[in-house]
């Protein structure tokens, strides 16, 4: 399935300038997988997994431009549980749930500066929204954005609350009917995923994206999640539109504070990687190709590189140039190399998709093999895509491959 990812500065900035008093978006999805993994054979429930999905936002815009936004999200089963499904998507519990997913008002403090605050979705490198799972996590936050230098966006925010979670889930609401989403500080899917005895305090970030390099998009990101570990993130993409060709590099280090070290009972190494991709496009043909590889140290960090929003380990995605299709949690560990190979074909009854990923890790001496064919096609409000992953993994279904099928709905109002 296509996601559209915006990046923070923008989102904060696009809109500020147009007038509109009011407007409604919505959608309804629904989505299904099924896996023939342990007993479990295709399409049988014990290996289904599935659920719908409904949101709306309302934004109001006034004529000096200020803006407020709310949003609210419901999540159910259908009543598919043992029945067509046995797992779930997201909500980490057969419940139907509701609960306000964004709540925000954004102003120009200045000409040239933007304040968001309230609850949000957020795309930065190590902080971000998760967009993959029927519903995304969002969080309560502060964001400042400024662009009085040319061809830059400075960024500033303070990460409050957050309903991410570990484990592929996303979202953990506790109960029916719970408006407030059950968002926890800042930090507390790091404290659960690696199981530390402390408590999380919330989160600050600071960074700069700037073009005022011809052809180039570079970004630098440092990250201060109290008490449990400070980052780094630089990045540069290169795009050579008359060759077709697409450059990145990226490096990235995740520190451990001393609390952390103090109750593993040893002094814990940084988490450091690098990344690099080389893309070809050919549009007139609608047809791309890119190939990365990116190498993540060995060290004893329970703290992945991966989205700290979500745990950092344990599944979280990683915003590496290499990370799978699907199989998230292996890119991103320390020891790891992986490889990525990437190939998309708009052809116009359809968009296909192949994604080849390779991992290997010295730490834990676990790899992981993934493939990923797709299809996805619009039918007016409709988009509609389908999804076959075959995997191998050294820590699941005692190493032998398995195959994934999955359907993902989504019609929008």
């Amino acid at each position: 399935m296509k996601f559209v990812k915006m990046s923070l500065a923008a989102a904060m900035l696009m809109g500020a300038t147009a007038y509109a008093e009011v407007t409604t978006s919505a959608n309804a999805q629904l989505f299904y997988g099924t896996v023939d993994a342990g007993n479990a054979d295709l399409f049988d429930k014990s290996g289904a997994f599935g659920n719908a999905s409904a949101s709306i936002d309302v934004e109001y815009k006034t004529e000096s431009g200020v803006k407020a936004k709310v949003g609210v999200t419901y999540l159910s089963t259908l009543g598919l549980e043992h029945t067509v499904v046995e797992g779930i998507w997201a909500g980490n519990q057969l419940k139907d749930q509701i609960w306000i997913d964004e709540a925000s008002l954004t102003f120009m403090a200045t000409e040239k500066t933007a304040v968001i605050a309230g609850r949000q979705y957020i795309d930065t490198p190590l902080a971000f929204s998760e967009t993959w799972n029927i519903v995304a996590n969002s969080m309560d936050a502060v964001v400042v954005a400024n662009t009085d230098l040319p061809s830059t966006t400075l960024v500033a925010a303070f990460v409050g609350r957050g309903n991410g979670m570990s484990a592929y889930q996303v979202v953990d609401n506790s109960s029916d009917l719970n408006l407030g989403g059950n968002y926890n500080k800042f930090g507390t899917a790091i404290i659960n995923a690696a199981g530390l005895p402390l408590s999380a305090k919330s989160a600050g970030a600071v960074g700069a994206v700037t073009t005022a390099i011809p052809m180039t998009t570079l970004q630098a990101w440092y990250y201060n999640v109290v008490e449990l570990a400070t980052a780094y993130w630089i990045q540069a993409d290169v795009d050579v539109a008359d060759m077709g060709l697409t450059f990145g590099a990226q490096y990235a280090a995740i520190n451990p504070e001393r609390q952390v070290d103090a109750v593993v009972g040893t002094k814990l190494d940084d988490t450091t990687a690098y990344a690099l991709k080389l893309g070809y496009a050919m549009p007139d043909l609608g047809l791309s190709l890119s190939a990365a590889y990116s190498d993540v140290d060995e060290g004893n960090s329970p703290i992945q590189m991966a989205n700290t929003a979500t745990g950092a380990m344990g599944g979280a995605q990683s915003k590496l140039y290499t990370e799978a299709w699907w199989n998230f949690g292996y890119v991103g560990a320390s020891g790891t190399t992986a490889y990525t190979l990437v190939a998309e074909y708009a052809a116009g009854i359809a968009d296909f998709g192949a994604y080849f990923t390779s991992t290997s890790n010295d730490d834990a001496n676990v790899d992981m093999t993934e493939f990923t064919l797709t299809a996805a096609k619009s039918f007016g409000a409709l988009d509609a895509s389908l999804a076959y992953v075959y995997t191998e993994a050294d820590d699941f279904n005692a190493g032998d491959g398995f195959n994934n099928i999955q359907l993902y709905l989504t019609y929008n109002f």
